[in-house]
């Protein structure tokens, strides 16, 4: 049976309504699909014109491309053809079949989706889980991909942390007190603003809490990169890290970075929430690094 990313219809049909709210902020034209891949219908949102490089986008875990991308997307679509895609899995509007219970491999789904567009060649960029996504796909498929942008990711990738951060939060009642008191740990001081003044996205999130399946994630495998995998990332990526980003800005993390010289960035005054905190920062630094700093 295959599993269910949420825990209620009704919750399921709050965050579709939710997510079109968003979509609707994005304030450009869009096209929304869905790809059959192995693992089940994969949702896709493109924006810019097809002519132009193309950037994958990757969100991270409990979250979806509406709510990732909503402050990035005009700016990068005037430079790419974005292809923001909604994580098998996760509380977005990809549905996974009974194959993403049993054998889900995170490379063929994406050469799956790409397939769709037949690209040979790539950029992608991911935020927290979707920078290790960008990460191990630019590692088993180095020739398809021409840059690879990690935010608030890193090489090293600590679960403790992960749950140290959330706990109590995700277990508490959802509420948007709950919400805001994990946006306000999640971003550097002050910055979580951002979230709290867009009601949407406040709205948004208490649902994603109170009604996403997290288990559905763990057909997800994470592994250690060897150092002939890291070499490849010296040469094709760039990771951007939040000063006060706790899940990426951490002495082992920073230390596997330099050992293996790839190239990051610590961004001032943001935290885990970086692409949201810096829009204007982060956009400019996906640009710069993707086509160069006359773009």
């Amino acid at each position: 049976m295959a599993v269910n990313p949420f825990k209620k219809g009704e919750g399921k049909a709050l965050v579709y309504a939710s997510y079109q709210r968003l979509l609707d902020q994005w304030g450009i034209p869009i096209q929304e699909e869905d790809v059959a891949t192995e693992f089940g219908q994969t949702h896709l949102i493109t924006a810019g014109e097809s002519s132009n490089p193309p950037l994958l986008l990757f969100h991270g875990v409990g979250d979806n491309s509406a709510l990732m991308w909503i402050y990035n997307i005009s700016e990068l679509s005037k430079h790419f053809y974005v292809i923001a895609v909604d994580t098998m899995g996760g509380p977005g509007k990809s549905e996974p079949n009974n194959s993403y219970n049993k054998s889900f491999d995170q490379a063929i789904w994406i050469d799956q989706v790409l397939q769709h567009f037949s690209l040979d060649m790539i950029n992608i960029a991911g935020v927290s889980n979707g920078s290790y996504l960008a990460s191990y796909y630019t590692i088993t498929n180095p020739a398809k991909v021409n840059k690879m942008i990690g935010l608030a990711g890193g090489v090293k990738v600590s679960m403790l942390k992960m749950m140290m951060l959330f706990l109590p939060e995700a277990l508490l009642p959802s509420s948007e007190k709950t919400t805001r008191k994990l946006l306000r740990k999640l971003c550097a001081p002050d910055t979580s603003v951002v979230f709290e003044e867009n009601q949407e996205i406040m709205s948004h999130w208490t649902y994603l809490l109170k009604y996403y399946n997290n288990r559905s994630m763990m057909f997800h495998k994470y592994k250690s990169f060897t150092l002939n995998e890291l070499s490849i990332l010296k040469e094709k990526a760039l990771y951007l890290i939040g000063e006060h980003d706790r899940l990426s800005n951490y002495p082992a993390a920073i230390e596997e970075l330099d050992r293996n010289q790839i190239s990051y960035k610590i961004i001032p005054n943001a935290g885990h929430g970086i692409n949201h905190e810096q829009a204007s920062r982060i956009n400019q630094e996906i640009i710069n690094y993707v086509i160069g700093s006359n773009a």
